[in-house]
């Protein structure tokens, strides 16, 4: 069965700028770039939640933004409903933006301080269906309720609103011209946590529902577990591992993910605990080590590391790209 959405070999590309770019064109002999996204390979079935999580810079906000068309992917290819959408002019990408959505990580600057929560939700309606101003309305208001903010909110303004509520009008607004998949990029992030559960426990009741598809961003490992069917795993621009969600939590296999899960707070003092940690910082993305991008800070790193290393799979479902495994 096809995919709805693949993502294969993508890379985004940043040329560097400024004084530094022309210091590094003297010494390299050619320009420098940052290597945000690298050859990127994923996809996302119809009504599964795809988690993808790394620390913070790892690219996968660009990976997002690459998707919805608000970065301009510089290599590979990204495949929505059997249709290549990385060469699609951008009156074709019209056709496709009712059907993939994007909520974003800060919910107050995602929604614009002048127009009241009825008509930011009516504006994808208004942009990309026939509907009169009649049904517009009825759309806009029902879906704000299905969200859980009832009428006497939809004449409000953004600073009128708090973070939970403005997270649930992104919500609402990317939910309105009934989408095929949703971009989440970390969405709970800016709420606290009573909030944060009530808007994952709302998405995962809005996914069975409508038979959504997510691909779910985060740094939250307990919660991509709760919500995610499978996770990727990325680490400075690449993927480095993906598996079923209960397999990769369980059962780690690059040390990249190890480190990750073994930073995750345990409440139990008696739970037994992996302590496995890296060292030193994430290199930059306009120098990235040969081989295992890993290997300047993993402890189990051996000469063959600076190799290239193959992406392969380790158990039935189960990928990753380490020379040790």
């Amino acid at each position: 069965m096809p995919h709805l959405c693949e993502l294969d070999g993508l890379e985004v590309h940043f040329p560097l700028r400024g004084a530094a770019a022309w210091l590094r064109m003297l010494k390299d002999g050619h320009p420098s770039v940052v290597r945000a996204v690298d050859g990127v390979s994923f996809h996302v079935d119809a009504g599964e939640t795809l988690g993808l999580v790394g620390e913070s810079g790892c690219g996968k906000s660009t990976v997002a933004r690459a998707l919805v068309r608000l970065a301009q992917p510089t290599g590979g290819r990204i495949i929505f409903d059997g249709a290549e959408l990385t060469g699609l002019s951008d009156e074709a990408y019209n056709g496709v933006r009712p059907h993939l959505q994007m909520v974003f990580q800060d919910p107050a600057a995602s929604l614009n301080p002048r127009l009241p929560v009825r008509r930011m939700v009516e504006e994808p309606l208004r942009l990309h269906t026939k509907l009169d101003a009649a049904e517009r309305r009825a759309r806009a208001e029902a879906v704000l309720e299905e969200v859980g903010l009832g009428r006497e909110l939809a004449d409000r303004y953004p600073h009128e609103l708090s973070g939970g509520q403005c997270q649930r009008v992104n919500i609402a607004r990317a939910l309105v011209t009934n989408p095929r998949l949703i971009v989440l990029d970390e969405p709970t992030s800016a709420l606290d946590v009573s909030l944060r559960a009530r808007v994952i426990l709302l998405l995962e009741e809005l996914r069975q529902r409508h038979g959504l598809s997510y691909l779910f961003i985060s740094h939250d490992l307990a919660t991509v577990r709760y919500l995610a069917s499978r996770v990727a795993v990325m680490y400075l621009g690449v993927i480095v591992e993906e598996a079923e969600a209960a397999e990769l939590f369980d059962r780690p296999a690059h040390p990249y993910t190890r480190a990750l899960l073994a930073a995750v707070p345990e409440p139990d003092p008696e739970a037994k605990r992996d302590s496995f940690t890296l060292s030193g910082e994430i290199p930059s993305p306009i120098d990235i080590p040969c081989g295992c991008r890993l290997r300047t800070r993993c402890p189990l790193a051996q000469p063959v590391c600076a190799e290239p290393v193959p992406y392969r799979e380790v158990a039935p479902g189960h990928f990753a790209a380490c020379h040790l495994l």
